[in-house]
């Protein structure tokens, strides 16, 4: 099973000031990112008392994972590889508490405001417009909607499908679904909508947006990450997200709340990447260069890639642009210090090839 292990010490995103506003900023960033290492160690505990240290599973950027009847059972979906495993450990009539989380969970909305992974309780509302409905076919190879089709096919895979294994001292109960094959394709289009409102608004690629957040999450409007990175487009409300507040005349910082908000997300991240753009690497004369350098930026900040080229800002705008777009991509997917920066290039790149139109 793919598990996303997040125990977590939270990496603080320190900026080097010397002015006193920046240095109570960063103050607030680590008191913020304390109390989330905080909320996530003993969410970590709480688990690993029931279900042992290796079982630990935590959502992550591309993960949904839902506990719930005290941390006994729970949903787990991989956005990124096209799975749903559903899990109890419980030992008294463990289908009974399969056969809840199964409907449950095919059932669900887009809502990631409405349901606290954090926490075990049976927040899970079941939704008029299912977020996974067109992802998950029942065994007659139809879509599911309502509740009645839903209650069929949990009661079809206990039947069929169930199945056991032991970890630990723990005998667990489980099934396991794929999705069809272009789930990526269908969350994607949930979302076109937004992306090319947003793309109008700040003149950006609507291919760049959707390779992003493919990346980034998968299309999971669930996605968190052990830096606090919210929502489809991953964002850090005390970095891009305080920026975007800045450009649009906003004191503070978004909201968890907020960005988990789809419409907010999409127009947060579209805004940053035009910040990006327009601003931070707004010398950059070739459009290849500067797109590169946008997506490198996006993931590990403009600073880390202009100081790859030099420690002078405006220097490095001009070697960027005497260099071939191409020398510049493969500068960056080689020699920046981050290797996740480095990847990510890389995978960002791919993957808008695939969705520009012909």
């Amino acid at each position: 099973m793919n598990k996303t292990l997040v125990l977590l010490v939270m990496a603080p995103l320190l900026i080097s000031c010397s002015s006193e506003k920046k240095q109570v900023n960063n103050e607030i960033l680590i008191k913020d990112t304390k109390s989330f290492d905080i909320l996530m160690g003993q969410f970590a505990h709480n688990i690993e008392q029931l279900w042992g240290l290796n079982e630990i599973l935590i959502a992550g950027p591309k993960d949904y994972v839902k506990y719930t009847e005290q941390y006994r059972t729970r949903s787990h979906i991989n956005f990124d590889a096209g799975t749903i495993t559903f899990e109890t450990i419980a030992t008294n009539n463990p289908a009974a508490h399969l056969r809840q989380t199964i409907i449950a969970t095919l059932l669900m909305g887009d809502d990631a405001n409405s349901v606290d992974l954090y926490s075990d309780v049976n927040d899970i509302q079941i939704s008029q417009e299912p977020f996974l409905y067109g992802q998950v076919l029942d065994n007659s190879g139809q879509p599911i909607r309502w509740e009645w089709r839903a209650s069929h096919f949990a009661d079809y895979l206990l039947q069929n499908k169930i199945q056991k294994r032991v970890s630990g001292s723990q005998v667990i109960w489980f099934i396991s679904l794929r999705f069809v094959p272009n789930h990526l394709d269908k969350r994607s289009h949930l979302y076109l909508p937004l992306i090319r409102q947003a793309a109008a608004k700040y003149s950006i690629e609507e291919s760049l947006i959707l390779a992003i957040m493919q990346i980034e999450s998968s299309f999971n409007p669930y996605a968190i990450s052990n830096s606090n990175a919210i929502g489809l487009m991953q964002i850090l409300p005390h970095s891009a997200g305080k920026d975007v507040f800045k450009m649009k005349g906003k004191g503070g910082k978004p909201s968890q709340r907020y960005l988990f908000d789809p419409e907010n997300n999409i127009d947060t991240g579209a805004a940053y990447l035009s910040i990006l753009k327009n601003s931070y690497l707004a010398g950059i004369q070739n459009s290849a260069s500067r797109r590169y350098a946008m997506i490198s930026a996006y993931n590990g900040g403009a600073g880390s890639v202009l100081r790859l080229f030099s420690n002078d800002r405006n220097r490095a705008v001009s070697v960027i642009n005497s260099m071939e777009p191409s020398a510049v991509f493969q500068k960056l997917i080689s020699q920046h210090p981050a290797k996740e920066a480095r990847c990510y290039l890389i995978k960002v790149n791919d993957a808008q090839k695939n969705y520009r139109r012909p």
